[in-house]
């Protein structure tokens, strides 16, 4: 039976029993133990749901929009051909999807009715649609003045908007008093989020024909891929599936890098760090309550951190583009990131990256960008 184990005191919770944080306040973390049966997952559906016995959901509770098994396809980038997983093709657009799947089919196992979300991005698209499939009714806080560019995705589903004046802090406060009554959907702070996330790195080795790549390229802005590949490639490890970590790069925009600045002055948290507009809005979190997680992650699998300029997103969304692929602006700062790294990979080295989320998302930004 899984159980949530805090991270500062050790106290330990029922995992099947709604809640969000510990009584000290610690981020929880899920002690789970996986397993994989390798004869019988290649004649199973191409979803993340073949790795069932690595989940920590009830076999007959799986709650499914065809998520996860994208393809993982080469391509050029920064003169180096890497092999990028096509995340943006994912039900609602984005990675996402993998964590909202399994966090909702829990809640829908719990025979929760209403949950809460902070999020007016992908995170929000996703919890509403998976909200929306199992049936549970969905509330999505978002910042007042927020542009409308994924809110219409968010109705779509169903979900209730609750709009919150202030700062996006303000919004995730006001969320968090309304999870004291209701089932806080997060996709920072629920640990079930994360082990739909690291289906990446099992589709990744799978894909690869049960070999680890060399190094990983990730976004890093709460850290819901960076933690979830972590946590994927270390099962794999303790399952002895593959011999030793990837290197896993997190990408930062200049503009919002606390993970890049804790990283490199060593530290063991993350600091909030005074930020600038970006066009990378996915990963600009100032202050993620998971930072120091992201740091030991990095440090842990041999891995470090860049921060690229607004002007290499740009052209990086561009290029993209040009080779035939419409990605989210924030995607374009992966991109962008491990065209900075490919100036000093070797010539024979795997590299993973992805595109993380769909460009028609930002549809009313695409004609202005495209045209700078």
């Amino acid at each position: 039976m899984p159980e949530f184990v805090c991270r500062e005191c050790s106290l330990r919770f029922d995992a099947y029993a709604p809640r969000w944080l510990c009584d000290c306040g610690g981020l929880l973390d899920l002690d789970f133990k996986p397993s994989l049966d390798m004869g019988s997952i290649r004649n199973r559906p191409a979803t993340m749901w073949r790795y069932w016995e690595a989940l920590p959901v009830p076999s007959d509770a799986a709650l499914t929009l065809g998520e996860g098994f994208t393809p993982m396809l080469p391509v050029e980038i920064g003169g180096h051909t890497m092999q990028v997983k096509q995340e943006y093709l994912s039900p609602t657009g984005s990675y996402k999807d993998r964590g909202a799947a399994v966090m909702m089919a829990v809640a829908a196992h719990m025979r929760v009715t209403e949950v809460v979300e902070d999020s007016s991005g992908n995170a929000g698209c996703a919890v509403a649609a998976y909200s929306a499939k199992a049936g549970i009714h969905c509330r999505i806080f978002v910042p007042a003045d927020n542009s409308p560019g994924k809110l219409g995705q968010i109705e779509l589903y169903g979900a209730d908007l609750v709009p919150v004046p202030g700062s996006r802090e303000d919004t995730a406060n006001a969320c968090m008093e309304a999870a004291s009554d209701t089932y806080y959907a997060s996709h920072v702070y629920n640990p079930f989020f994360f082990h739909g996330t690291k289906t990446f790195a099992y589709e990744v080795v799978e894909q690869l024909g049960w070999k680890r790549p060399d190094t990983v390229i990730l976004p890093a802005g709460n850290g819901t891929l960076l933690l979830g590949a972590y946590l994927g490639f270390s099962e794999l490890k303790s399952l002895g599936v593959i011999d030793r970590l990837p290197k896993l790069v997190a990408v930062q925009s200049a503009h919002c890098a606390p993970v890049c600045a804790g990283f490199v002055n060593g530290a063991d948290r993350v600091e909030a760090v005074s930020t600038a507009t970006t066009l990378a809005e996915g990963i600009a979190i100032a202050e993620p309550m998971r930072g120091g997680q992201m740091l030991e992650a990095l440090r842990e699998s041999g891995g470090h951190c860049l921060a690229v300029s607004e002007e290499e997103i740009l052209a990086a969304f561009k290029a993209m583009g040009r080779k035939g692929y419409c990605i989210e602006p924030t995607s374009a700062a992966i991109v962008a990131g491990a065209t900075l790294y490919a100036q000093s990979a070797a010539t024979d080295e795997v590299i993973v990256t992805m595109f993380t989320g769909h460009g028609l998302k930002v549809g009313e930004k695409l004609h202005a960008l495209s045209n700078k």
